[in-house]
């Protein structure tokens, strides 16, 4: 699986979560939206549309706590890593999976049965490459 995808993904989320934007729009595409549907299960996004502009669609993600915060604030919501890149792709199976912060943050993999996070990749007994880690 090739990371442009992803990685655009987390660069729009990471630039208007540091701008205090509330809304993000993503083109909509089978691997953004398996992405984007993992973000919304974990509480990194608090909601999700789906828009049709000009025959291409769009989802359109709405950030978590950006909407009642008016002061400046110095961290950022949405902490991650790339781990995995087009020049070192990094791989794990089941058992070797890291654990980010002791489990509150995620491990985003990409395996044979989709994207997923650690926690179903441990529960399925399957690995796959390693994306990103969130927390």
């Amino acid at each position: 699986m090739g990371n442009g995808t992803s990685t655009d993904i987390i660069t729009s989320i990471r630039n208007a979560d540091m701008n205090r934007k509330g809304l993000v729009r993503i083109v909509s595409t089978n691997i953004t939206e398996s992405f984007v549907k993992i973000l919304l299960r974990e509480g990194f996004i608090e909601n999700v549309k789906k828009h049709e502009e000009s025959n291409q669609d769009f989802l359109i993600s709405t950030l978590r706590h950006r909407k009642k915060r008016q002061k400046p604030y110095r961290r950022n919501f949405l902490n991650l890593k790339q781990v995995s890149r087009p020049g070192l792709r990094i791989y794990s199976n089941y058992q070797r999976i890291p654990r980010i912060l002791s489990g509150i943050g995620i491990v985003i993999l990409s395996t044979p049965k989709g994207i997923m996070t650690d926690r179903e990749a441990r529960l399925e007994e399957i690995g796959g490459e390693i994306l990103y880690y969130i927390w």
